[in-house]
């Protein structure tokens, strides 16, 4: 248990070197058993700054990322936020463990399966849905803030639609080998972009996104 603690505080101090300041999201990396979410197999490896595979050809991100990705969402309690996404769940427990009431779609029904029922297990309450995540959620829509957790082509219109006005949307967006993050608002004029760094994520499949 001491050895867990240690590479949970490296794992920390080594995200704040990296430019996360937000203390609630590195608490919530810190709290969150991240163990749980990848095989025994690679259980050694779990608190080290790196994605990892999961099932079904997919990966749990880099807790960097997903550390970076949080912080520009700026998750405040009480944030009704759709993720589009859930993998093996991680992020989507970062979310609620901030606050969050979360919505999540996953696309893939093994990934789905294995999401509910550890997310149950670690009593985070998240609304989880099998479908087409470029489609959204409309049936919950608006959204205070989207995260999208996979690389897309462009921005799936259906996603903008089903954001509040002066709402978020953060998106990797590029080719199959790297996306630039994008942030979107929305208000009544219209979306401003702002651009983040570069990162390599999984494709987002779908209707409104790669087809394969």
């Amino acid at each position: 248990m001491l050895l867990l603690e240690e590479e949970k505080r490296k794992l920390v101090e080594g995200l704040w070197n990296k430019g996360i300041k937000d203390e609630s999201v590195l608490k919530a990396i810190y709290d969150i058993p991240r163990e749980k979410f990848i095989s025994d197999a690679l259980r050694k490896f779990a608190y080290d700054d790196n994605a990892l595979p999961i099932e079904c050809a997919q990966t749990i991100s880099q807790p960097f990322t997903v550390a970076y990705m949080t912080q520009v969402l700026n998750v405040k309690p009480g944030d009704k936020i759709l993720e589009i996404g859930t993998g093996s769940g991680y992020q989507a427990a970062v979310l609620f463990t901030l606050g969050a009431k979360v919505f999540s779609v996953e696309r893939i029904e093994k990934l789905y399966q294995n999401a509910s029922i550890l997310l149950k297990e670690l009593g985070c309450n998240i609304s989880l849905k099998l479908d087409d995540g470029t489609l959204g959620w409309e049936e919950f829509a608006p959204y205070d803030k989207i995260i999208v957790t996979a690389g897309a082509p462009d921005i799936p219109a259906h996603l903008i639609e089903q954001l509040k006005d002066n709402g978020k949307l953060i998106i990797p967006v590029g080719d199959h080998e790297t996306q630039r993050l994008l942030e979107i608002t929305k208000s009544e004029k219209g979306i401003s972009k702002k651009y983040y760094d570069y990162f390599k994520f999984v494709p987002l499949i779908g209707e409104e996104g790669w087809n394969s």
